[in-house]
């Protein structure tokens, strides 16, 4: 026993390089996660700014067409509007009746240009815009307009518009038309 005790003490360092060797190799591997999780972090917030970026622009393209869509409405530039859209477009739409119609370019100026015949002031006033995804924009706004006889009225209205490639290929539009019955 008494041979073990002086091994033990002249070989005290042997206990404590042990020590020291963990503490460095779990220090080292503390590093090596340290490092590896840091990386992917970077890589995540980097990529995730990528897709942001990308979502930011389409959208700020789309708000941009939808504000030029609405000004050339007001202005009754029937033509100009009609050109925002592509040859042929999709519309929901309750005055062209039940579900998906197909509209061409002249299709939309006549429809247009007749409502701008019968609400000479016809207006829209932008409430919201909802932008939606990279295809998709949704815009809340207000409908005005007087009639030639002095009848006024105001139309709460939302179009859920798809755009490829700038130019709008549906006009999804929801409205209440259903006249208020009489008292």
């Amino acid at each position: 026993m008494q041979r073990l005790n002086g091994f033990l003490r002249q070989n005290e360092s042997i206990p404590n390089i042990h020590q020291q060797m963990s503490k460095t190799i779990n220090n080292l591997k503390y590093r090596q996660m340290k490092h590896v999780l840091i990386t992917i972090l970077a890589i995540l917030y980097f990529t995730s700014c990528n897709n942001i970026s990308t979502t930011k622009m389409a959208t700020t393209e789309h708000e941009k067409i939808v504000k030029q869509y609405y000004d050339h409405f007001n202005n009754h530039e029937w033509v100009k509007m009609a050109e925002m859209y592509s040859e042929t477009s999709d519309f929901k739409d309750p005055s062209l009746g039940n579900g998906i119609v197909k509209q061409t370019r002249q299709q939309i100026v006549e429809k247009y240009s007749g409502l701008s015949k019968i609400f000479p002031d016809v207006k829209d006033e932008i409430v919201q815009v909802y932008p939606s995804s990279d295809k998709h924009i949704i815009v809340e706004f207000i409908s005005t307009g007087t009639t030639s006889d002095g009848s006024k009225f105001e139309l709460p209205i939302c179009t859920i518009f798809t755009i490829e490639n700038g130019k709008i290929t549906k006009d999804f539009t929801y409205y209440d038309n259903f006249e208020e019955p009489e008292q």
